[in-house]
């Protein structure tokens, strides 16, 4: 905590003195304030950065999109970035190679980059299975915060085969699966469950971001 300005007169000092003794203080007051104010600032600006990551049909974009609402942060949907010769070889039922995946992680790693520079914060959804992918977005924005949703193989299979209009097909939730890395302690990452309400799952993450 900032040590508190001390006015320096007696006790017994007549209204001309006291003015005279904060008039002397002032500046250090003002300098005071401003610097405070600046931390502040600095504080309110350190908006979160947020990577929403698990296997497909975990409900990514759902949570993403409900933990920008709730902080005001602006948000992405990490399957946007795919090229389209990804959203392709997905939708003919073939497995991104980690080689396919590199532009996808690159703009991934870029968009988060832009939002630390801004001081903006942001939430993206980005399965992020690989110690190797997570570690390449926190190279690009070390702050960043990992979020893995948890769901079983048979739940994420039987979400995306009721997804009918998305290029992601069930048949692929197996090969995500084979790849996934749970985070470890280092990572400091925060898993929720994907049957939970997304409400709870919001304010699972909003707890554990403090």
């Amino acid at each position: 905590m900032p040590t508190p300005l001390r006015l320096a007169y007696p006790a017994r000092a007549g209204p001309a003195r006291r003015r005279a003794a904060y008039a002397a203080c002032l500046p250090a007051l003002q300098a005071m304030i401003a610097r405070d104010s600046g931390l502040w600032n600095k504080r309110q600006m350190a908006l979160p950065l947020i990577v929403v990551g698990g296997v497909a049909g975990c409900g990514k974009t759902t949570l993403a999109a409900a933990l920008a609402a709730a902080r005001g942060l602006p948000f992405r949907d990490g399957d946007d970035f795919h090229p389209r010769a990804n959203t392709a070889k997905m939708a003919a039922g073939v497995a991104l190679t980690d080689a396919d995946r590199a532009p996808w992680l690159a703009a991934c790693a870029a968009q988060l980059a832009a939002w630390g520079a801004a001081g903006s914060g942001g939430v993206i959804s980005a399965s992020a299975l690989k110690r190797q992918y997570r570690d390449q977005l926190h190279a690009a924005s070390p702050g960043v915060t990992y979020v893995l949703i948890r769901i079983t193989p048979e739940l994420a299979a039987a979400r995306a085969a009721a997804r009918p209009d998305h290029f992601w097909p069930a048949s692929l939730t197996a090969s995500q699966f084979a790849i996934l890395e749970e985070p470890t302690a280092d990572e400091a990452a925060i898993c929720v469950d994907a049957q939970w309400p997304t409400n709870d799952q919001v304010a699972a993450v909003l707890c554990a971001l403090g």
